[in-house]
């Protein structure tokens, strides 16, 4: 009978498993970031070209459409900055309030979280050795108790300079793409016009990926979007220039 070896070291056992999934990343901010830059960036300045090339000569048009680029970059990453720092704060702040209630009230605390461990499912008995194991770790016990009143973990907070960053670039890739053809020399609107449009389909079609909706849903929503805002925003100039 074979003996096994003795001197070699027991193997452990191979505990890794396959779900059958994946998930994306939603938590940092930046997909929507980028999204939301990239069509604000093609949708307001296309619609800033086409009220602007209803009245002045197509030289005015490239400094407005380069002035809207930079402003509307700059103004993204600065909102997109103060609006992440500034959540981030507040988070920042209810952790602290949790964490002054755990050190002053511990025992409300844990029953607070068997409740709400109870109230998902588990048993009492289960639950409170759930409760206690968590609350061993002051850390992970704020941010189980964050996740489950607020919905919201302090330990994934978004990067507000990377957040920032994404907007102004994302802005000013959407932003340049109505300008294309009055930089290459060809000063018309109905070619600048295209070129948002190919780009709206694109940037919509992309955004499936993440959410995993149909590609033509995407792109299609984008497009109609984009040529409401900027078919009101070229009217509106029409009527200015002629009332001036």
């Amino acid at each position: 009978m074979h003996q096994p070896d003795a001197s070699r070291p027991s193997q452990p056992a191979d505990l890794s498993y396959d779900v059958g999934h994946t998930h994306s990343n939603v938590s940092g901010g930046r997909l929507r970031a980028a999204t939301f830059g990239a069509m604000d960036g093609l949708v307001s300045n296309s619609a800033l070209i086409a009220g602007v090339a209803a009245s002045v000569s197509p030289r005015a048009v490239v400094v407005s459409g380069i002035a809207g680029l930079l402003a509307g970059a700059f103004s993204m990453a600065l909102g997109e900055y103060t609006s992440v720092t500034t959540a981030n704060e507040q988070l920042d702040s209810e952790a602290h309030v949790e964490r002054r209630a755990l050190r002053a009230r511990p025992e409300a605390e844990l029953a607070e979280l068997v409740d709400m461990l109870t109230s998902m499912g588990m048993t009492e008995k289960t639950a409170q050795v759930a409760a206690d194991e968590i609350h061993r770790d002051e850390k992970g016990a704020i941010s189980v108790h964050l996740v489950q009143e607020l919905g919201v973990d302090p330990m994934e907070q978004p990067s507000a300079r990377l957040v920032a960053l994404w907007s102004f670039v994302m802005f000013a890739v959407g932003a340049v793409i109505p300008l294309i053809p009055y930089l290459l020399g060809y000063e018309s609107l109905v070619a600048g016009l295209a070129c948002t449009g190919v780009g709206l389909v694109i940037a919509g079609g992309l955004a499936t990926r993440f959410t995993r909706k149909p590609i033509w849903w995407g792109a299609s929503r984008q497009l109609v979007f984009g040529a409401v805002a900027v078919a009101a925003t070229y009217v509106v100039g029409r009527l200015v220039a002629a009332a001036v």
